[in-house]
C-alpha cells in the first residue's frame, strides 16, 4: 500500500487503473478532464494496459461504453454536469442493456446560468435511470469506491452499470492523502470480468439488437431492471466486508457519525458532509446530542436501514445540494417517503444549500438545529428553507461595492 497526495480526479483514475480496466471511451469536460489525462499518460507510457478512444461527445462516449461492455471487456468512463445530461439518452439505454461498467461523475451545477462549481442536480438527474450510485466524501473514498463499484456492477445477481460521484473542485482538484491499494491485491479483489451471456463479438454472426416491445413485455423488462438494482442491497455488505478484510477500510452503505444517542440528525451526501461533521463536533461540545447520517449508496435506496436509524430521533435536517423545481430537495422527498408510516416519526426539516458551490457555514448548521428544536417543542411543521436568500445576495453585493471603493482609494493613494 502506498500513500500519495492525490486530487479526487487522480484518485478516480487510480481506481480505474487498479481495477485493470480494458477500455476507456473519453470526452473531456471541466472539472473531470484530469481523470482522462492521467489515464492517457499511463497508457502512452506503458504503465497501463488499456485502450483509450476519444469520442466527439458524451452521447457517443456512453454508447461506446455500453457497447464495449457488451463485448465482454471491463469499461471505465468519466463525465460531469452538462456532459452527463448530453449523454442522458444513452444513460437510460445502456442500463436497459444490463451492461456492467463504471462511470465517474464529477458533479457540477447545471446551466442556466452557467457555473463551474459543484452541486448535485446533475447526478440526481440520473436517479431513475437504472445506474447504481455511490457518493463519495473524500479522495480516499473515490479511489476505493471505483474498485467496489466494479465488483457491485459485475456481480452475477446485479449486472447493471454504476456511477461513482464526487464533488467538482471540492474533491476533484483538492489534494488529500490517499492510501493506494497494492496493485496485486486490488486485482485479486476486483477479479476478472466474467461476461456471462454477453456474446457480442466482431467475428461472430450474432445480433443483439434492441427490440420494439409492446406494453406487457416492456413492463416486464423494466421491472426486471428494478429488481436487479435492488439486488445490490443484498450483495453490497458482502463486498464491503471483503474490501475491509483486504484493505482495512470499511465502507457502509450509510455512514453514521455520533448517531448512537443523537436526538437531532443531519442528513447529507457528498463532500459537504465533512462540514456537517465539524458542526456535530462543535454542537456536541456545547452539550447537544447531534449526529450525522451520510448516504453513500443512493441507488438502490436503503430505505429499511434508514428507517431503523432514524426511528426514535426528535428531529432530522435533510440538507440537499440540489433543487427539484416546483418541489424542493430530492433527498428530503426520498427520506420523507422512507419515514412514512413510522410511529411518532421525527420532525423532518428540508434545507437546500450548497447550490453552485455556495458554502454552508457553521452558523447555518447551528441554526438548523435550533429550528428543529423549536419545531419539536411547538409541534408546528417546519417550512422548507433555502440557505441563500435574496437578502443575503443584496448584502453580498453591498460588501463587494464597499470593497471596490476601498480598493480604488488604495490605488489612488
Amino acid at each position: 500500500m502506498t500513500r500519495s497526495l492525490l486530487t479526487g480526479n487522480s484518485a478516480a483514475a487510480w481506481g480505474a487503473r487498479l481495477s485493470k480496466t480494458d477500455y476507456i471511451p473519453a470526452f473531456p469536460i471541466t472539472p473531470q478532464t484530469e481523470i482522462i489525462e492521467d489515464l492517457s499518460g499511463w497508457i502512452d507510457s506503458g504503465k497501463m494496459d488499456a485502450r483509450m478512444v476519444t469520442l466527439e461527445s458524451e452521447h457517443s462516449m456512453i454508447t461506446a461504453a455500453g457497447s464495449a461492455a457488451s463485448s465482454g471487456v471491463r469499461v471505465f468512463a468519466a463525465t460531469s454536469s452538462q456532459g452527463l445530461l448530453y449523454g442522458m439518452e444513452m444513460i437510460y439505454t445502456v442500463a436497459g442493456w444490463r451492461t456492467p461498467f463504471v462511470l465517474v461523475n464529477v458533479s457540477r451545477g447545471l446551466a442556466s446560468p452557467i457555473t463551474l462549481e459543484s452541486d448535485h442536480n446533475d447526478i440526481m438527474a440520473a436517479r431513475d435511470s437504472g445506474f447504481l450510485q455511490i457518493h463519495c466524501a473524500t479522495c480516499q473514498e473515490v479511489a476505493d469506491s471505483v474498485l467496489i463499484a466494479f465488483r457491485l456492477a459485475e456481480h452475477n445477481d446485479v449486472r447493471v452499470p454504476a456511477i461513482v460521484n464526487l464533488d467538482g473542485f471540492y474533491l476533484s482538484f483538492t489534494r488529500e492523502p490517499v492510501d493506494l491499494p497494492d496493485a496485486a491485491q486490488a486485482e485479486a479483489f476486483v477479479g476478472d470480468f466474467d461476461p456471462e451471456n454477453l456474446q457480442f463479438k466482431g467475428n461472430t454472426a450474432l445480433s443483439q439488437a434492441m427490440a420494439v416491445l409492446g406494453g406487457s413485455p416492456y413492463s416486464y423488462f423494466r421491472y426486471e431492471l428494478h429488481l436487479a438494482v435492488q439486488q445490490a442491497l443484498s450483495v453490497y455488505d458482502d463486498i464491503a466486508d471483503e474490501f475491509a478484510e483486504t484493505f482495512g477500510r470499511r465502507y457502509h452503505m450509510i455512514d453514521c457519525y455520533q448517531m448512537d444517542d443523537a436526538d437531532y440528525v443531519f442528513v447529507m451526501v457528498g463532500s459537504f458532509s465533512t462540514k456537517a461533521r465539524d458542526a456535530v463536533n462543535s454542537l456536541r461540545e456545547a452539550g447537544w446530542k447531534v449526529g450525522l447520517l451520510r448516504l453513500r449508496l443512493f441507488r438502490p435506496f436503503p430505505q429499511q436501514r434508514i428507517r431503523s436509524l432514524l426511528t426514535g430521533r426528535r428531529g432530522v435536517a435533510v440538507i440537499d445540494q440540489n433543487i427539484s423545481m416546483g418541489m424542493g430537495g430530492v433527498l428530503h422527498s426520498e427520506f420523507a417517503t422512507a419515514m412514512y408510516g413510522v410511529n411518532n416519526p421525527p420532525v423532518l426539516g428540508s434545507y437546500i444549500g450548497g447550490l453552485g458551490g455556495r458554502d454552508i457555514s457553521q452558523q447555518e448548521f447551528f441554526e438548523m438545529i435550533m429550528e428543529l428544536k423549536q419545531a419539536c417543542e411547538s409541534g408546528e411543521p417546519l417550512p422548507p428553507r433555502l440557505l441563500y436568500t435574496e437578502n443575503e445576495l443584496t448584502e453580498m453585493r453591498k460588501l463587494q461595492a464597499i470593497a471596490q471603493v476601498e480598493q480604488a482609494e488604495i490605488n489612488q493613494s
